[in-house]
Formats: C-alpha cells, structure tokens, sequence
C-alpha cells in the first residue's frame, strides 16, 4: 500500500467528475491537500460543484496533466487500460490508489466504520445513520452516495471516533476487480438485502452472496452484524460473520410494530424480542423506509445511543435528494424523482409513494438505464412492479448497443405484460423525454402523481414534464 501523502501535498483525480470522485475531491480539499482532477465528461451538477470549491478540471485524459508529476493520483472505476494518464502513472510509478483504497486511507484511517450495504437502502440507511450519530454528538464523518438533505453535501470528514461509509458492492478498478466495501475496514455493519443485480459484473446470486461474504469475514469479533432476516440471501451471508448479529424484520429480533404513514412521514414501535420500545416517528415514507430506520435504531441500541437521541435523529431526517424528492408542481400534478432501477426498489418505492399520497392516481415513469435493467433478466419482475401504479411509461433502453441483442430487455414485452394484468391497458412505450412529457401534459389531470423512476438523468424528463404542464396553463 502506498504511503499517504502529507497535507499540503498535489493529488489528481482521474474521472473527477463522476458524483462519487468530485465528493472525494471535496473531501481530500477538506483535508489540506490541492487536489486537481481530469475527465472528458464534464457537465453539471458535478463540474458546478467542483468549480465552486475551487477544484480545477483539466479537459479530456492526457499524460501532460501528469506534469510535474503529482504526489498521489487517484483511479475511478471508470477508467480503462490504455487511459493515457493511468498508463503514465503505471509506467513512472507515480503512487496511486482506487477510490474505495483512499477513503480507506483517507477518511476512515484508525477510527470506527460503520458500513451500510446491501442491494437495497444503503444511500438512505448511510445518511439517517450519519444523521443520527450526528445528533448524537458523535460527530461523525461520513460517505454518502448520495445528497443528504439534512447535511447539504454527502461527505463530511467529522472529528468523532466513528465513520460512516455507504458499502457499494460494485467494483473498485481496473486494478482491483473486488467489491469496494472490502476496503472500508468494516467494524460494525447494517446489511439491509441481497438481491441479483450489477448483471454487467456479477454472473448470479451466488456470485453476489460471496461478495458480501467476504465483508462478512472481515468484520472482527468485538465488531457488530446487523441484517434483514425477511432477505433470505442476506440471512445466509450473515451466518458467515464471526461477530454479534441482531436480525430486523418481520422474524426478526427487532420488528416495526403498528405501522402508518401520514403524509411524508412514517411511524412505528420497534420491538426487541417482543418488547416494545415505544413509538419512533421518521421523516421517510414506505414500508422499505421503516425497515431502513429499523436497522439503523437496532445498531444504535446495539452501540449504546441513548434512546433519546434516536428519536430525535430519526424524527429530524429530511431524507435524500434523489429518493422521492418532490421536484415541482403543475396544474395541480406533483412530479416525484427517485433513484429506483431495481424490480424490488420500483416496487417499493411505487408503494411508498402511493402510501404517502392515498387516493390520488398514481403514474410510474420507468426508465431501464442500469446494467441489470437493460437486461432481460427481470422483464417478469419489473412488469409485476411496475403494474402497482395506475399509469405507466416505460421509455427506450439507455444505450440499448451497449447490452448483447439477446440479453436485452424488450420493453415491448414488460408493456404487455403490464397489459395483461390488469384490464385497463395502463402501460405504453413512449421513447424519449420530449414525447413523455408531451403524453403526460395531454393526459394528466389535477390531483395526479407523477413517480420518476431512474438511475440516472433521464434526459431532464423532470424539468420537460414541468414546463410542458405549466405552457399549457398559459395557452
């Protein structure tokens, strides 16, 4: 392992602009260091974050950018070999590290991590954590991969003991083809699911279950498991850790009691055993977001915060950008973003939505962007989900050549199937952005809901559907 650079030294980012790297670059900024990056995708939000701070983006990857050589350089996931500023650092042995190696590094060093992971609720689960250990006055840094309303920014490099990171199972480099959670020196852990997914680096389930395995094994005996026993493939893993491990869920040794929802807020009573604790109330709604503040009240009573504290974290959260984040409202039809591209997450997020807007008509617009949705492993799984709202887009695949022809997903198919479940003929294929929001202002009403689902962009579907509702108020 390389040997950390003092503050004050020059580290550059290769691929600074994707959320994560800029995030790190704000971090390393933080910490003392004059940090430049590079990459040849840069436009908002992260180039606008970056210049803000004060961090230089260089144009495009080229090995001048390495002149005079920097003191540390910093490896995205994205980058390939031949990258002519990573075939310079490898060639003039220039230190370098992946991104999960730095924050390893950089961030967490001796302190207490605190890592969440699993398929599902790691950037909400991270950040109520982070914002709970914060309301506990444990001043924790934090990694979030995501916007945290309540922090305004997904890192922070804290003063407490404890870190908190979100755990991606994703891979780290093209130097390092593991999981970037084996690098976070995991003392304590949430693990809230194990589904199939990230079908571009992962063969099957259990392919995935070892990955999460192998963060199971290093959290050490004075360490704490906390997992969700109603994920049958997380209960397995789980018995592969050497620590303490509480279960939540419905067989759980925590479990939510008396759930409602009021408007954009949950309520429960958590229950260690059978014993009621008393009412917590959280600033998230939805059935997967009660079991999110489950684990995260379970490890707190696991490390000992008061239940005080709890409460008032759990209470204040304001949630995560990109997690049903209400973006606007036009002729009386609200537009909901959220970051859902999972058959399970649509799922849950479309019943969360519909919970903390009852009787309202509930439209679902569906874009298949990531690795595992463009594929047609989950074309079945995706219909039934999508099938719980009362209307339903699905757009074009992003970047269909990208995906072999016969793995790919058939919209088509996820379209008629969505028809034949329910009698109504809810579900079309509108292909781009422009004609969705043209569909929606012709079609929607006072009163609806409009659940943009998405991984990424979505070409600004958002913003096309608002100005499309309100140019029709004015004609």
């Amino acid at each position: 392992m390389n040997e950390i650079p003092a503050p004050g030294c020059h580290i550059h980012i290769i691929a600074v602009c994707g959320v994560g790297m800029a995030s790190l670059a704000g971090l390393l900024q933080a910490r003392g260091y004059r940090v430049t990056g590079s990459d040849q995708n840069i436009y908002p939000p992260m180039n606008t974050y970056l210049a803000e701070i004060g961090i230089e983006i260089l144009p495009g990857f080229r090995a001048e950018h390495l002149f005079p050589p920097p003191d540390y350089v910093i490896i995205g996931n994205a980058v390939s070999r031949g990258n002519p500023e990573a075939e310079h650092v490898l060639e003039h042995s220039i230190p370098y590290s992946s991104f999960p190696q730095a924050l390893g590094q950089f961030l967490i060093g001796a302190r207490q991590s605190l890592v969440v992971t699993g398929t599902h609720g790691k950037t909400t689960t991270t950040a109520l954590a982070a914002w709970v250990l914060t309301c506990a006055d444990l001043a924790p840094g934090f990694f979030v991969g995501g916007v945290p309303v309540n922090f305004g920014s997904g890192w922070h490099p804290g003063t407490g003991d404890y870190v908190v990171l979100e755990g991606d199972e994703y891979d780290s480099a093209f130097f390092d083809k593991g999981p970037k959670f084996l690098h976070y020196r995991p003392r304590h852990v949430i693990l809230t699911s194990v589904e199939f997914d990230h079908a571009d680096i992962y063969r099957d389930l259990q392919h995935v279950k070892d990955a999460f395995r192998r963060l199971m094994e290093l959290i050490p005996a004075d360490g704490n498991l906390v997992t969700c026993g109603d994920f049958p493939a997380a209960a397995e893993v789980a018995r592969s850790a050497r620590c303490p491990v509480t279960s939540y869920g419905a067989a759980g040794d925590w479990q939510a009691a008396d759930v409602r929802f009021e408007n954009t807020r949950s309520f429960f009573t958590p229950a260690y055993r059978g014993k009621r604790e008393g009412e917590v109330e959280a600033g998230v709604v939805g059935r997967h977001n009660v079991q999110n503040a489950l684990a995260v009240y379970a490890m707190g009573r696991v490390l000992g915060i008061a239940r005080g504290k709890l409460l008032e974290g759990c209470a204040t959260f304001r949630g995560v950008k990109r997690r049903q984040e209400i973006k606007g409202e036009g002729r009386g039809i609200v537009v909901i973003d959220d970051f859902a591209h999972h058959p399970t997450a649509v799922r849950e997020t479309i019943d969360a939505v519909r919970a903390a807007y009852p009787n309202r008509r509930l439209w679902a617009l569906f874009e298949p962007r990531s690795n595992t949705s463009r594929r047609n492993i989950f074309e079945m799984e995706f219909a039934r989900s999508l099938a719980r709202a009362d209307r339903v887009i699905i757009s074009d695949l992003y970047q269909p050549e990208k995906v072999p022809a016969a793995d790919r997903l058939s919209v088509a198919s996820v379209v008629a199937e969505i028809n034949r479940i329910c009698a109504d003929a809810r579900a079309v294929m509108i292909a781009n952005s422009q004609e969705i929001a043209a569909h929606l202002s012709a079609h929607g009403a006072p009163g609806d809901v409009v659940l943009v689902m998405s991984n990424g962009a979505f070409d600004g579907v958002h913003e096309k559907i608002l100005r499309a509702l309100e140019e029709t108020v004015h004609t």
